[in-house]
């Protein structure tokens, strides 16, 4: 008898509609698989025959054919396991056809007949949802994580005896509520308060730019000046994610290990060590899993001792900020992941990390500090919207300062206010802060007084600055603009931005 169960497969982060077809029929007692399965699914035969034998089922003594239909399309994972074991009950009449007919089917099972929580449940829902699919029995270690998805009942099952329970109608699984995204809203405190960060005035001014256009930004000073700890206080300010961010950031992470379920409301925030490799970076391995850059879609990568990583590494990076996507290609792979993120470095000025320094003495000789310097390259500086320039504390800044600094609290409010005047403005366009902004519609958008452009002008030839730099300190004018709630871009604007690039002529040039 044959049976046909739906389930969906996963290339990426984008799911596909599957058949397991099962063919069971007198003859010598075997199992054989065909389309294209790899070898975690080709196992599912023994996980299988056990489960349903320890739960108490009949694995039937005959010749079963199981099929993975479109066959042109390489099967992985293991969660193909509770589709085959319902489709050999069914094609046996041990449950019903009927009752698997429009149901979207995922689950691993262990050989107590358990099922076990699936790699990438979220964008196999969510592409089964655009197919027309309303129901689905999954395992209950993906309930939280899919209970995000409307439009689709979701039945948690624990065990292949309480999955078939269902199916014969002997019990009833209660679907997943659908929690709106409110109820996920993100209302947690900070990592790092800005509360907490004394002095540097002008650093924090350059966060918060950086935040409510969504800039790249390099912290460059001494050692111990409070780079690393600005940078991880930049989640902190940046606007809430909408519900779309939240979706599309969940679903890249559910395909990678240790990913604990449920939607992703805070902002994520990506720093990979400096010894880490392009392809972590980038991403890669067999299946071509995301890399840290997907991983830090619609958040911030930081890149901490930025000279200290690889060329290769840095070069990487170049490509996926321009285009804000990637493409990994591997033997069993090709996938391309969203990389959307806010690039946010810090290095010091030199080996001693003293270079520049108020307080302390520099030990490197300049053919040391230029060789450090020059293992950033001009094209990877140039897509770096804002340099800012940090020294130490004094302690006067620190202990006989009168004034709480602003809390990341009251930033966020200016930041999400100035945030909500770009999303207005670029409403339908399919981007969203200033710093997306394309060449074709800069002029237009940008627009600035005569003493505005005769500045930006002076400015290009005194510095040398090339075209993607001239865009870029356009883009950084037209936020600080909105956040001063002004519709043209003025002299001031351009002044203050062209600041954040006049910096790279005093350690690059």
């Amino acid at each position: 008898m044959l049976s046909s169960v739906l389930s969906f497969g996963r290339l990426g982060i984008e799911g596909y509609p599957m058949r397991v077809e099962v063919d069971v029929r007198e003859g010598l007692p075997q199992m054989e698989m065909v389309g294209l399965p790899d070898a975690a699914v080709k196992e599912s035969r023994e996980r299988v025959r056990t489960a349903m034998k320890n739960s108490g089922f009949t694995f039937p003594p005959a010749q079963i054919t199981v099929n993975f239909a479109p066959a042109d399309i390489k099967k992985e994972g293991p969660w193909y396991d509770l589709p085959i074991a319902l489709g050999i009950m069914a094609s046996s009449s041990q449950i019903k056809a009927e009752a698997l007919k429009g149901l979207l089917i995922l689950g691993e099972l262990s050989l107590d007949g358990t099922v076990g929580k699936v790699s990438g449940a979220l964008p196999m829902l969510l592409a089964a949802k655009k197919q027309g699919v309303k129901k689905a029995l999954l395992p209950v270690a993906n309930a939280k994580e899919c209970a995000c998805v409307s439009g689709i009942a979701i039945y948690p099952a624990m065990s292949l005896k309480s999955a078939v329970a269902f199916l014969r109608g002997q019990e009833s699984l209660a679907p997943v509520s659908f929690d709106g995204y409110q109820n996920f809203a993100d209302e947690n405190d900070p990592e790092i308060d800005l509360s907490r960060v004394k002095g540097q005035y002008a650093a924090r001014r350059a966060l918060e730019i950086a935040a409510s256009g969504g800039h790249n930004l390099l912290l460059i000073g001494t050692a111990g000046s409070g780079k690393t700890m600005l940078a991880r206080a930049l989640p902190g300010i940046l606007p809430r994610m909408t519900e779309q961010e939240a979706l599309e950031t969940t679903v890249i992470h559910s395909v990678t290990e240790g990913f604990e379920g449920g939607l992703m409301t805070k902002r994520p925030f990506s720093a990979p060590h400096h010894t880490t490799s392009p392809a972590a970076l980038i991403g890669g391995g067999r299946t071509a899993l995301p890399g840290e850059i997907s991983l830090a879609h619609n958040g911030v990568l930081f890149l901490d001792e930025l000279p200290e990583y690889p060329r290769p590494v840095l070069e990487a990076l170049r490509q996926p900020m321009e285009d804000g996507e990637v493409t990994v290609s591997r033997v069993n792979a090709r996938c391309i992941y969203p990389a959307k993120f806010q690039l946010v470095c810090a290095m010091n000025p030199c080996p001693c990390g003293n270079f520049g320094s108020r307080t302390k003495e520099c030990r490197c000789t300049p053919h040391e500090v230029q060789r450090y310097l020059s293992r950033i390259s001009g094209p990877l500086l140039d897509r770096i919207d804002m340099v800012v320039e940090m020294d130490a504390v004094t302690p006067e800044e620190v202990f006989q300062g009168k004034e709480q600094p602003e809390s990341s609290a009251v930033i966020r409010q200016r930041v999400e206010k100035t945030r909500q005047v770009q999303s207005e403005r670029y409403a339908d366009t399919g981007y969203f802060c200033n710093a997306r902004i394309p060449s074709k519609t800069l002029e237009e958008t940008c627009k600035r007084t005569d003493a505005a452009q005769a500045l930006l002008m002076r400015c290009m030839k005194e510095l040398g600055l090339s075209m993607r730099a001239y865009t870029r300190v356009l883009r950084v004018s037209r936020t600080i603009a909105d956040m001063e709630g002004s519709k043209i871009i003025e002299e001031k604007h351009i002044a203050e931005a062209v600041s954040y690039r006049s910096i790279n002529e005093k350690y690059w040039n």
